[in-house]
């Protein structure tokens, strides 16, 4: 089975900008390599990406996964596959970080958060270090000195600058970081 790297970041981003040129690239080098992309679904870097994997010679209908926030099904990018109306406003967002890997490009507060969702569901997290947003200002640390993984002691939100970037990181984590979360244990 194909893993699914969630993509996150900006709703709104200029066209002609870094962060839609990063999110393009990324989006296809993911299609390029086996992954299927998963997002918010809506525009921005969630588009951007979505548009990259379409971009892919390996595309298949089907790689791209929109989880959107409202239960209007037509509320999406028009690069998605596979649409999931979830009806719960930003709170879908833990389920946009439930993917095998998470990797964000700027954002704000939204982006933030499925990025400490991540966290705490064990997930791999790879953050943009180069561009502006949350993506830079988490790239290389931890969100907690919780251990997740005893295994891997380096183990943070890798900082990542370009689509070659994230392929190595997913080539050397992704199939180490397999847990899942199982609850709230007090």
């Amino acid at each position: 089975m194909r893993k699914i790297v969630a993509i996150v970041g900006d709703s709104r981003i200029d066209k002609d900008g870094d962060k839609y040129r990063i999110a393009f690239e990324t989006g296809k080098a993911l299609v390029d390599n086996g992954y299927r992309l998963q997002s918010g679904g809506l525009a921005g870097v969630m588009e951007a990406a979505f548009e990259g994997a379409r971009a892919s010679k390996n595309y298949k209908e089907g790689d791209t996964i929109a989880i959107i926030p409202s239960f209007d099904r037509s509320r999406h990018n028009p690069h998605a596959d596979i649409v999931i109306s979830t009806g719960l406003d930003m709170m879908r967002n833990a389920i946009v970080a439930n993917a095998d890997a998470v990797v964000a490009i700027g954002g704000g507060a939204g982006t933030l958060s499925e990025m400490a969702f991540a966290w705490p569901m064990l997930r791999l997290i790879l953050a943009y270090d180069n561009v502006d947003g949350w993506s830079s200002k988490v790239a290389g640390t931890r969100l907690d000195n919780k251990i997740r993984y005893e295994e891997i002691p380096e183990d943070k939100i890798y900082a990542v600058s370009t689509p070659e970037d994230v392929i190595k990181y997913l080539d050397k984590y992704i199939d180490k970081y397999t847990k899942y979360h199982k609850g709230i244990i007090l």
